[in-house]
C-alpha cells in the first residue's frame, strides 16, 4: 500500500510550497516504513519527455523519451506492498527473478540465488536512492534478472542533505524503532559524509513466543578529486537476533485456539523461551570509484567484501523422545482410529492445558540431569574415560559462516545521439562454511559427537558411528562444533554488453552476457560412513553460460509506448541442489547440467498528466532444473535424499497497473496480476539414504501440471488516495487474492504412494485422489489504511537555523482483522506408505497477520 501512495503523489506536482513527509519503498522487511521528502519524490517520478519546443503530436522532428525514463511502473508500485501479506512473488519466480545491485554489486547469493536482505535490514533511509528496472527492459547497470532489478546508490553524496530523528511503534515483528541519520553533502573541499543508526526491539512480536532485537548502522565518505573522479567508502551492517515462529499443523492450531500457535517456544521458570532463534551479523565494506571522462561517458567500479555468521537454532536429541510439542504422536488424531477414549481425553486435556502444547524445557533439563554416563576412550584417547551428565537434549545452532568478495565495473557511453553502449564485468567469490554448534547443553555436562542412526544400523562397527574419524568419541561442550562440518567454495565471473538505439519513434536494444561458474565442496570431517568421499576437496564443477536479451519499443508519442522483449539464457545449478548429501559427502547428482530459461514479454504503457497505465503479458519456461530434498523417511527410518532432476516449470500471465488523478486532491490506484505457474514435466528422483552411498530407488515424480506453490497466482488491489491542501493525506486500499496452492510432497506423487491399495475397498479411488490432490487455499480479501500529516514548524523551532518539519504517519493493515488468511505452507516430506493415509502427516501452515499497525513520528531538518 505504501509505495503506491508515493506514486500517486508523484502526480501532484504543484506541491513546492511545502516539503512533506512520505514513506518510501521498504527494502526489508516489507512492514517497515520511513520518512522522506515528497517534493523530491515528485521530481524523481515525473515523466521526462525529451522534446524541443514542438509538441510530439504535431509531426515535428522530435525524439520521444524512452520508456526507461517515463516514470515509475504503476503495477510494481502497488504490488510490492499491497500483495506482501501473502508472500506474493513477482511473476511467480522462486529464484533468479529479482536482484539487488548496491553500487553496482549484485548481492544475489551464489549458493541459492536469493538476495540477503538481512545484511541491510533497517537501513531504508540510506537506501532511498534507487533505480528500478522491471521485467526484460534494458538498464544501464547489468543484463538483468527476469523480474525486478533494483540499483541502490549508498554513497554519501547520494543521500539527501539533512538530519532525521524518528520513532515508530508497531505490533508487527517488532514494537519499537528509532532512527537517526545525518548527511552532509559535499563541502568546499570535496568531502561528503553520511551516517545512520537504527534500533528495533520487541519483547514479544505479533506471534506468541517471538521476539526481536536488532540494530543497524551505516557510514559513508565521498571524496571528489577534480571534476572527473569521486572515490567512496561505504560500510553497513545489521546485527540481529529474533525468536521466530515455526509452522504447524491445523490440528494443533485448533487445539490452541489460534492460527498463530507457535510450537517453537515453552515456559522456563515462568518466562517464555524460544528454541527457534536466528542470529545474524554479516557486515559489508565497499570501495567505489566514479570516473566521468566527459559528459557522455562514465566508468563506475566497486569492490565489496562481506563476512559473518548466520546462526539458526533448534532442538537436537539423542536416543530420546521427540521434544517437539506438535509431534504427530502427541496429538489426538494419532489415536482417533485406534483408541477413541484417548483421542477424546487428549482433546479435553489440551483445551484445558494449552501450555502442554509448548516445549517442556523443565523436562529436557530433568532428562539431561538424570543421564549420568561414562564415555570410554573419549576424544580418541585410549584410557580417557569421562563420566558426567550426558545430554540427550541440546539446543543446537546450524551455522553458515559466509565470506564474499565481489567486484564490478560498468561503462556507459553515449557514442552518438542515437546510440548508447553499456558494458561491464563482474567477479564474485563466495565461501560458505557449514557446521553444527552446541549452543546450550540444557543442564548436561557434555554431548558426544556420534551418529545415532549409524549407531543403530551398524552396531558392531565403531568407525561407522563417528562424525569425525580424526577425533572419535569427541566430547562436545557448549559453543563447540559437532556433526557435519564442510565448506562450499563458489566462483563466478561474467562479462556483458548492451547496445541501445534510440530513434524518433523506436527504441531497439540488444544485450549479451557470458559467465563462468564453478563450485566445489571441502569436507572438514572424515565421516565414518564415507571416509574417502567426505574429507578434503571434491572435484570442481564448472559451467559456462551464455545469455542474450533483446527488445523493441514503439514510441507513438511521449505518452503511448508499445514494447516487446525477450531473452534466452542458461544458468548454472546452485550447489544446494547439486550435492546429493552435502552434509556427509562429495557426491553430486548424475548428469548435472545448466538449466535453460526462455522468457518473453509484450505490453503497452500510457504516461499522461492525469493517467499512468501499464498492461504487460509474459511467458517464461525453465527447463532442466534440479533440486535435492533431505528429510526423515519413516519407511527407511533414516534421513533420505531425493535428488530431483528434469524439473521444468512454466510461468505465464498478465499484469495491469493504473494511476488515475481525478482532481487536485483525489486519485485512484489499481493493480492486478493474473498468472498460471505450474510444473511442466515428470521429474526423475534418485533416492539415497544418509547412511549409505547405495541408490535405494529410481522413481518418476508425477508432478506435471501441479501448480507452483506459495504465492497467489491471482492478485489485485484498488484504492483511493486523498491529499488535503492542509498537508494531511489518507488512503484506503482493498486487496483480493486467489489461486494460492500448498507446496506438494513429491513422495505422494509416485507409483509407490498409491500402489498396493486394497482393490476390494470401495474408497480406494477416493483415497488415491486424496493422496494425489494438491490443496488450494481459500480466496482472501484485506483492507488497508494509510495516512499522515506534516508540519513546517515555526522559525522559533528551527534546529541549527534550518527548516524543521514534524512528521506523522499511520498505517493499519488488514483492517477487517482477517485471521484466516494462509500465507504459506507445505505438505510434510513424510508419507504413510503402509496405511496410505494422507492425513497421518498433515500439512503445516503459516497465517498472515490479522489487524496490524505502524505509527511513526519524526523531525527532519
Amino acid at each position: 500500500m505504501i509505495k503506491h501512495i508515493i506514486t500517486a503523489s508523484a502526480l501532484l506536482a504543484a506541491c513546492d510550497t511545502y516539503a512533506q513527509a512520505w514513506p518510501i519503498k521498504d527494502s526489508v522487511p516489507k512492514n517497515e516504513s520511513t520518512i522522506v521528502d515528497i517534493k523530491s519524490e515528485v521530481r524523481d517520478n515525473l515523466p521526462t519527455i525529451v522534446i524541443n519546443e514542438e509538441d510530439p503530436d504535431d509531426g515535428g522532428t522530435t525524439v520521444v523519451s524512452s520508456i526507461l525514463t517515463a516514470g515509475r511502473d504503476p503495477f510494481l508500485s502497488a504490488a510490492e506492498f499491497n500483495f506482501s501479506p501473502v508472500r506474493f512473488r513477482l511473476r511467480g519466480y522462486e529464484t533468479r527473478g529479482n536482484a539487488v545491485f548496491i553500487n553496482g554489486i549484485d548481492f544475489s547469493g551464489l549458493d541459492n540465488g536469493f538476495t540477503p536482505f538481512g545484511l541491510w535490514s533497517g537501513l531504508n533511509n540510506a537506501m532511498r536512492s534507487q533505480q528500478n528496472s522491471y521485467g526484460l527492459q534494458p538498464n544501464d547497470f547489468s543484463i538483468g534478472s527476469l523480474a525486478l532489478n533494483t540499483y541502490v546508490d549508498m554513497r554519501a553524496s547520494a543521500q539527501r542533505v539533512q538530519t532525521q530523528v524518528g520513532y515508530a511503534f508497531s505490533n508487527r515483528n517488532y514494537n519499537h524503532r528509532i532512527v537517526l541519520q545525518h548527511s552532509s553533502g559535499f563541502n568546499k573541499n570535496g568531502w561528503a559524509y553520511s551516517m545512520a543508526l537504527t534500533g528495533r526491539y520487541a519483547k514479544e512480536g505479533y506471534v506468541p513466543g517471538t521476539y526481536y532485537q536488532g540494530a543497524s548502522y551505516y557510514a559513508a565518505i565521498d571524496k571528489k578529486i577534480g571534476e572527473r573522479h569521486t572515490f567512496s567508502f561505504i560500510t553497513f551492517g545489521a546485527p540481529t537476533e529474533s525468536g521466530r515462529q515455526g509452522p504447524s499443523v491445523q490440528e494443533a492450531m485448533n487445539l490452541a485456539g489460534t492460527h498463530y500457535y507457535n510450537p517453537s517456544w515453552g515456559y522456563q521458570n515462568g518466562n517464555k523461551r524460544n528454541a527457534n532463534v536466528l542470529q545474524t551479523f554479516q557486515p559489508v565494506g565497499m570501495i567505489a570509484h566514479d570516473y566521468r571522462p566527459n559528459e557522455k561517458s562514465r566508468l563506475f567500479t566497486t569492490v565489496a567484501y562481506t563476512s559473518g555468521k548466520r546462526k539458526n537454532s533448534g532442538l537436537d536429541w539423542y536416543n530420546a523422545p521427540d521434544p517437539r510439542p506438535d509431534y504427530y504422536r502427541y496429538l489426538p488424531s494419532y489415536y482417533e482410529a485406534t483408541n477413541r477414549a484417548t483421542y477424546q481425553s487428549l482433546i479435553t486435556h489440551y483445551q484445558q492445558h494449552p501450555e502442554d502444547l509448548q516445549i517442556k524445557w523443565e523436562k529436557l533439563y530433568e532428562a539431561n540431569s538424570a543421564n549420568t554416563r561414562t564415555i570410554n576412550n573419549a576424544d580418541g584417547i585410549a584410557g580417557n574415560n569421562i563420566t558426567g551428565r550426558r545430554s540427550v537434549y541440546i539446543l543446537s545452532n546450524r551455522v553458515n559462516d559466509v565470506r564474499r568478495l565481489m567486484g564490478n565495473t560498468a561503462y556507459n557511453g553515449k557514442l552518438t545521439d542515437a546510440l548508447t553502449v553499456t558494458a561491464g564485468a563482474n567477479y564474485r567469490q563466495q565461501v560458505n562454511h557449514y557446521y553444527q554448534e552446541a549452543k546450550d547443553l540444557l543442564g548436561g555436562d557434555f554431548w558426544v559427537n556420534i551418529n545415532q542412526f549409524a549407531e543403530r544400523d551398524f552396531p558392531t562397527d565403531p568407525d561407522a558411528v563417528q562424525h569425525d574419524l580424526s577425533q572419535p568419541n569427541r566430547i562436545i561442550t557448549a559453543g563447540e562444533p559437532y556433526g557435519y562440518n564442510y565448506k562450499i567454495t563458489m566462483l563466478q565471473v561474467a562479462a556483458w554488453a548492451q547496445l541501445l538505439f534510440q530513434l524518433r519513434s523506436f527504441d531497439f536494444f540488444a544485450a549479451a552476457e557470458i559467465s563462468a561458474t564453478s563450485f566445489y565442496r571441502t569436507g572438514l570431517n572424515r565421516n565414518g560412513l564415507f571416509p574417502e568421499l567426505s574429507y578434503g576437496a571434491s572435484p570442481r564443477q564448472r559451467f559456462n553460460n551464455p545469455a542474450i536479451k533483446a527488445g523493441v519499443t514503439y514510441k507513438m508519442n511521449g505518452r503511448n509506448y508499445f514494447f516487446v522483449n525477450g531473452t534466452y539464457k542458461t544458468a548454472a545449478p546452485f550447489f544446494e541442489n547439486a550435492y546429493i548429501s552435502q552434509r556427509t559427502r562429495n557426491t553430486v547428482q548424475e548428469n548435472l547440467k545448466s538449466e535453460t530459461i526462455m522468457s518473453g514479454e509484450m505490453g503497452y504503457k500510457l504516461n499522461a498528466p492525469e493517467v499512468r497505465l501499464g498492461i504487460t503479458g509474459y511467458y517464461t519456461k525453465f527447463t532442466n532444473s534440479v533440486d535435492v530434498l533431505t528429510f526423515y523417511h519413516d519407511q527407511y527410518q533414516n534421513f533420505v535424499n531425493y535428488a530431483l532432476s528434469g524439473i521444468n516449470k512454466v510461468f505465464f500471465g498478465a499484469e495491469f497497473g493504473l494511476e488515475l488523478r481525478l482532481n487536485s486532491t483525489l486519485s485512484f490506484n489499481g493493480a492486478a496480476s493474473a498468472g498460471r505457474y505450474y510444473f511442466d514435466s515428470r521429474q526423475r528422483a534418485i533416492v539415497t539414504v544418509d547412511n549409505s552411498a547405495k541408490t535405494l530407488a529410481k522413481q518418476t515424480i508425477y508432478l506435471k501440471n501441479y501448480r507452483i506453490p506459495s504465492t497467489p497466482q491471482n492478485a489485485c488491489s484498488a484504492g483511493w488516495f486523498y491529499r488535503s491542501p492542509k498537508f494531511w493525506y489518507a488512503s484506503i486500499t482493498g486487496n483480493y487474492f486467489s489461486n494460492m496452492w500448498l507446496s506438494p510432497n513429491p513422495l505422494r506423487r509416485t507409483a509407490d504412494a498409491i500402489a498396493d491399495a486394497d482393490p476390494e475397498n470401495p474408497s480406494v479411488a477416493e483415497t488415491k485422489e486424496a493422496i494425489l490432490r494438491q490443496e488450494k487455499f481459500d480466496n482472501q480479501f484485506t483492507l488497508d489504511f494509510f495516512g499522515g500529516w506534516s508540519k513546517l514548524l515555526p522559525r522559533s523551532c528551527y534546529i541549527n537555523n534550518r527548516r524543521t518539519y514534524f512528521l506523522l504517519n499511520l498505517g493499519v493493515g488488514n483492517l477487517l482483522n482477517n485471521k484466516n488468511m494462509r500465507s504459506g505452507g507445505f505438505e510434510q516430506l513424510r508419507f504413510d506408505f503402509e496405511g496410505k493415509e494422507p492425513g497421518k502427516f498433515p500439512p503445516k501452515y503459516y497465517y498472515a497477520f490479522g489487524l496490524n499497525f505502524f505509527a511513526s513520528i519524526g523531525l527532519r531538518f
